[in-house]
Parts: C-alpha cells; sequence; structure tokens
C-alpha cells in the first residue's frame, strides 16, 4: 500500500510541478527547428544569388510558396488536430516539416525547392496551432501565460540563430548546403522533441485523465457573417504589419550587404563554436544580425509589453503607434544612407508594440464561441500577405535594380496599417470600448 502511494505520488509523477515543466520543454522545441528552417534561405540569401544564380524574386517566392501552403493547412489543421488528438497530428506535422526541410537541403533544382518549401509550410503552420492546443492541455487554468511565452521565445531563438549563424555556416565549411543541413538537423532535434512529448502525455493522460483542447484556428464558415467591423479591422491591420516585416526580413540580410556593404559574419580567428559566439556579440555588425534586430527585440520585451497591455489597456492606440513607427523605419532605409541599426531597432519596437496589443485584442470583440474562427481566418488572411509581398519585395528589387521601391511599399503598408488602427479606435468607440480599456487584473 505505502509503495502504491509512493509511486502516484513520487517525485516525477504527472502531477507534479516539474513533470508539467518538462514537457514544457519539449513542446516548445516542437518549432525551434520549423523557425529555424524557415528563415535559413533568408539568411544565406546573399549567397544562393551568387551560387544558384537566383533571382532576389526567386529568394521571395521560397516565402511564397510557404505562405501558400499555409494558407491551405490552416484550413485543415485545426480539423485534423480535433480528429487524430494533438499526439498524431502534431507527430504529421512534425514529420512533413522534416521532410520539406531534407527536400530542400538535397534540392539540386529551384523547382525542387520550391517542393520542399510547400511540404515544410504544410507541416509548420499547423505544428504551431498544435502547439498551442497542447499547451491548453497541460496549462489551462494553471501557467498558460507563461507557457505560451515560453514556447514563442524558443521558438523566436531558432530565428536568431538562423539569422546570425546561416552566412557563417555557410563560409566555414565552403557551402550553403551546410546551413540548410543544420535546418535538418535542427528539424530533427524538434522531431525528437515531439516523440518525448507523445511519450510524456501518453503517460499524463491516464494519470491526470486529460482531453484534447481543440485547435483554436479552426475557421467555422458559418461563424464568418457574424464577425464585426472591428474584427476585420484587425485582421486588415494584421495582415499589412507582417507583410510589412517578414517579407522584409526575407531580403533584408541581401539588402544590408546590397546597398551598405555590411560584412555577412564578424571576421575573427577561432573554431567554430568561438566564431557562432562572436557573430552573437557583433549582431550589429552583421548584416544577418542586423536583421534578426527585430526577433530579439521581440524576444526580450514581449513579455513586458504583454503585461503593458494588461495594466493599462490602450490596445488600438498602441497598435496606431506600433504602426506609425512603422513608416519612417522603412522609409529612412530606402531613401537614405543611414546606419540601419536605428530604423531596424525601431522596428524591433514596433514588433513589440503591436502583436502584444493585437492578438489579445481577438476575445474581445468575438464572442466566445467564434474566436476559434476569428483566429483561423486572420491567420489565413495574413498569410495571403505573407504568400504576395516577398515576391513584389524581390520583384521590385531586380526590376529597379535597388530597394528603394520596396522599401517604399514596406512604408505604404506601415500607412494602410496606421489607418486600419485608427478605424479600429473609431469603431470599437462605438461598440463598447473594450480594447481601450484595462485587462482584469
Amino acid at each position: 500500500m505505502t509503495s502504491a502511494i509512493q509511486a502516484q505520488t513520487g517525485f516525477f509523477h504527472p502531477t507534479k510541478p516539474i513533470y508539467r515543466f518538462t514537457i514544457l520543454i519539449f513542446v516548445a522545441g516542437l518549432t525551434f527547428g520549423s523557425y529555424f528552417a524557415y528563415d535559413i534561405v533568408g539568411a544565406i540569401a546573399p549567397t544562393l544569388i551568387e551560387e544558384l544564380g537566383a533571382a532576389r524574386g526567386t529568394i521571395g517566392s521560397f516565402y511564397t510558396m510557404y505562405s501558400v501552403a499555409a494558407i491551405l493547412a490552416v484550413l485543415i489543421g485545426g480539423i485534423l488536430i480535433d480528429k487524430l488528438g494533438t499526439r498524431k497530428a502534431s507527430l504529421i506535422f512534425s514529420i512533413l516539416v522534416l521532410t520539406g526541410a531534407v527536400i530542400v537541403w538535397l534540392a539540386k533544382s529551384i523547382p525542387v525547392i520550391f517542393l520542399g518549401r510547400f511540404i515544410f509550410g504544410a507541416g509548420s503552420e499547423p505544428l504551431i496551432v498544435a502547439q498551442s492546443a497542447i499547451l491548453a492541455r497541460w496549462f489551462k487554468h494553471k501557467e498558460l501565460a507563461l507557457s505560451f511565452g515560453v514556447a514563442l521565445m524558443v521558438s523566436r531563438l531558432g530565428t536568431l540563430f538562423s539569422f546570425n549563424t546561416g552566412e557563417l555556416i555557410t563560409s566555414y565549411f565552403g557551402s550553403y548546403r551546410y546551413a540548410l543541413f543544420t535546418a535538418v538537423l535542427f528539424c530533427i532535434l524538434s522531431l525528437a522533441a515531439n516523440l518525448m512529448y507523445i511519450f510524456m502525455d501518453r503517460r499524463g493522460e491516464k494519470a491526470l485523465n486529460l482531453r484534447d483542447e481543440s485547435a483554436e484556428e479552426k475557421i467555422v464558415f458559418s461563424d464568418i457573417k457574424e464577425l464585426k467591423p472591428s474584427f476585420w479591422y484587425v485582421t486588415f491591420l494584421c495582415t499589412t504589419f507582417y507583410s510589412a516585416i517578414f517579407p522584409f526580413t526575407a531580403l533584408s540580410t541581401d539588402f544590408f550587404v546590397d546597398k551598405w556593404g555590411i560584412a555577412k559574419v564578424a571576421e575573427t580567428n577561432g573554431g567554430f563554436i568561438y566564431q557562432v559566439l562572436n557573430n552573437f556579440f557583433h549582431m550589429f555588425s552583421t548584416a544577418g544580425g542586423i536583421t534578426s534586430i527585430i526577433i530579439f527585440a521581440s524576444m526580450v520585451f514581449a513579455p513586458f509589453a504583454g503585461h503593458l497591455v494588461d495594466k493599462i489597456g490602450k490596445r488600438a492606440t498602441m497598435m496606431m503607434i506600433g504602426s506609425l513607427i512603422m513608416i519612417p523605419s522603412h522609409a529612412l532605409m530606402g531613401l537614405t544612407k543611414i546606419n540601419p541599426v536605428f530604423p531596424m531597432i525601431a522596428l524591433g519596437a514596433a514588433f513589440v508594440l503591436v502583436p502584444a496589443a493585437m492578438w489579445p485584442s481577438i476575445p474581445l470583440i468575438v464572442k466566445e464561441e467564434r474566436v476559434g474562427t476569428a483566429f483561423g481566418l486572420m491567420t489565413a488572411i495574413q498569410n495571403i500577405g505573407l504568400a504576395l509581398f516577398p515576391f513584389l519585395n524581390g520583384i521590385l528589387r531586380d526590376t529597379t535594380k535597388s530597394y528603394t521601391a520596396s522599401m517604399l511599399m514596406f512604408a505604404g503598408l506601415g500607412f494602410l496599417g496606421l489607418l486600419f488602427a485608427i478605424l479600429l479606435k473609431r469603431a470599437d468607440a462605438r461598440e463598447n470600448g473594450a480594447l481601450e480599456m484595462p485587462g482584469k487584473m
């Protein structure tokens, strides 16, 4: 009898916090590899352009293929999670991510890279949805906000590593394929993290009688006609905002090399690990490092911004400020020779303010039973922009032989975002003013 009680209440029993937070480590790792692999083609864009003879429009199209697959995947990913459960669905998505990364690594032609990016996108975006459902399964009514923050931080680390090591790996080992192979290795690690989650989840399910949470980004088409104008303003703001960030970073490493002649890697002697650390320490002096300033800012300051939003409200106002910051940031880089570090720091501030205010706004302006449809629709429409603008960015660069037109396009997206934020604030005032009110502490 005593041994049975000890077995039930042992140090690593599913009822213990240590078990839950160990699962969090593995669940957070689910998307580290996919975030690294997503941006590796942008991180090594200068080398891909040289060695593949690829146009900038082609590099942008690598992101477009991902987003086209993501749009389709968002429509069915939530349904798969509901039908198969988080364990089976997440494993399928992780395998798709790894398969796509392997195809890109082994590809000997640009069309095969497109195929790999499409398969990769079909797994990566619904894997993020599955990750959210898993966190809700284990942390609902406990440390849900903390768990989401940890998962986002680990995911963003993948992007940070991608931009700060992609060209270094290419230079050190003598081929861009080593950078793509590193993406494969990280996707394997994420798949291994998924397998560990499945093992621990199966054990915890029996002990805690867990049930699968519904995927939060599943679209119910009959709900769409009931969504209020404020939702559409947030959605269009989301689309213009992210279309001015991620399609920009897709080619910004090449932009900084092309216009300012900024080094691809920080020059130093020493072994590979030392060179990696040196690249991070000199983040503000390498093209990839300057690109990653936006991501670094979101990793460090996003939790504080979220707390600020909860405390003071002013969500629509913060979206206006963030959109406003984007306009001169892009315009200055396009029209002047100012050191790009300073506009990138400003963009980092915008990337902290807008998402912190935008995503928590949806539950405040949409009825509870329609929140899943709202998030799913918002994500699908956002990916339309993420499919279109990387391609346009590359085409404009190839056509005009400079990035000036591209940067004015991104500044224009910031202006549209500002208009949508102003319309949102007016619509919110007409409805119930919930967006400008503080959260319940």
